[in-house]
């Protein structure tokens, strides 16, 4: 279900950053190579469908061909796929995955001399019960640093309502009946520009792994208003830093949980204080309510970034108080279980749409919030994207350069200035 533009704009927009400037304390540990180990190359965060459109109706004798860009390599690939928000048992009727075909400018075809069947403990075809995740069998599948893989899978009964991801930012394809073996995409008739339906993740067997890095975000980690099937996310473009920086040697994957409209301390259903938002599910749980499925679940995870809170202001008038206690919370868990952890400053939303979206008052929320993370030690790092984001001139507006023109997402230049300013020391 496509979000209505009216609020998109505003509310998908939750908007903190991750900046990478000043470093609050470096008390973590960790690091090293491990040879012969899984992690987790691509990953997003996934919801109820909504309450009403083609995420509540479900798959029925369709096929879905979705598009990602893991980060790392490897010669072995396996899938997960989530039926964690279903309410019925879905059966998977045939999976697989393939490279893009490049030599056609359509993203649905696929390369057959790459294409490869996925099994599930030997089957073609597997059940997920509901709550349940389901994780395929490993394949020998060549797969580069930062390439494009396709995963089509085919569900010949209703699912009922989709564990899905809202705000793709990528061209995906459903069709009828079982294509997922099919070269050309022509079959899949309805091209979707919103949503990855029950995949939540691709893990990687490289010879050797650095672990991943997991950020956990809102609708600026989602890449909110970056070029379309351009990979911009500022996710997308430090995993690209950490690659060229590498070189030859194993650098960490980077795994985009970032989920539009995401606040620390509201589920998405629950309407914003001043009318502009009314609540839906594809913003998911409260943050801290994702961290185990989002965070702690991922494969090889070493590091994780929060960047959260602008929500928390700008739709809900939290505290400062409310809002630095939720990432404490995040921060304080994380390190409970050994990952390191980093958080960003809020970036400015002065000239956002709706009637007291921004208010002198949030405005000293967000710096108050700001003042503690610089000055505190708890964090491992601190990435200061407000510094980065923010017009000098006026510091509670983003700077026109970076401004998408909603004046709460960075554009592409705004997102590729957030990851060049992420020192690689904090997440190597």
């Amino acid at each position: 279900m496509q979000v209505p533009k009216q609020w998109r704009a505003v509310a998908l927009t939750a908007a903190l950053t991750l900046a990478g400037s000043t470093l609050a304390g470096a008390s973590y540990g960790g690091g090293g190579h491990h040879a012969n180990s899984w992690v987790g190359t691509w990953a997003t965060a996934v919801t109820h469908g909504n309450a009403a459109g083609s995420t509540n109706l479900g798959l029925t004798d369709q096929s879905v061909r979705l598009v990602v860009r893991p980060t790392v390599g490897g010669d072995k690939i396996r899938i997960r796929l989530s039926n964690i928000y279903g309410e019925k048992t879905v059966t998977v009727g045939a999976a697989t995955v393939a490279k893009p075909n490049k030599t056609t400018p359509e993203l649905s075809d696929i390369d057959p001399s790459t294409l490869h069947t996925l099994t599930f403990n030997g089957s073609g075809t597997a059940s997920m019960v509901k709550g349940s995740e389901l994780l395929s069998d490993p394949i020998n599948f060549e797969l580069g640093n930062l390439d494009d893989l396709v995963v089509s899978l085919y569900f010949p009964e209703n699912t009922g309502p989709t564990t899905f991801h809202g705000s793709s930012l990528q061209d995906n394809f459903v069709g009828p009946t079982n294509l997922v073996t099919q070269p050309g995409g022509a079959a899949y008739t309805l091209t979707r520009h919103c949503c990855f339906f029950f995949l939540s993740g691709v893990d990687v067997l490289p010879e050797k792994s650095a672990g991943s890095i997991v950020v956990l975000g809102d609708s600026i980690t989602d890449g909110t208003n970056s070029t379309f099937n351009g990979n911009n996310r500022w996710p997308d473009q430090l995993a690209e830093r950490l690659a060229a920086a590498a070189g030859d040697k194993p650098f960490p994957s980077v795994l985009n949980a970032g989920l539009a409209g995401s606040r620390l301390n509201h589920d998405g259903t629950e309407p914003s204080d001043n009318g502009a938002f009314p609540g839906f599910n594809e913003v998911g749980v409260n943050s801290l309510a994702r961290l185990n499925e989002d965070v702690f679940a991922q494969t090889g995870v070493r590091i994780v970034i929060t960047e959260l809170g602008v929500n928390d202001i700008w739709m809900s008038d939290d505290s400062a108080a409310e809002i630095i206690g939720a990432l404490r919370q995040v921060n304080a868990q994380s390190k409970e279980r050994g990952l390191r952890s980093l958080v960003s400053t809020i970036t400015p939303f002065e000239g956002i749409g709706g009637t007291d979206s921004w208010t002198p008052a949030k405005e000293a929320t967000r710096q108050a919030v700001n003042s503690y993370l610089r000055s505190s030690r708890e964090f491992d790092g601190v990435l200061d994207f407000d510094k980065v984001l923010r017009d000098p001139a006026a510091p509670s507006k983003l700077n026109a350069l970076y401004d998408s023109g909603d004046h709460i997402h960075p554009n592409d230049a705004g997102y590729q200035a957030m990851a060049a300013s992420v020192p690689l020391k904090l997440v190597r």
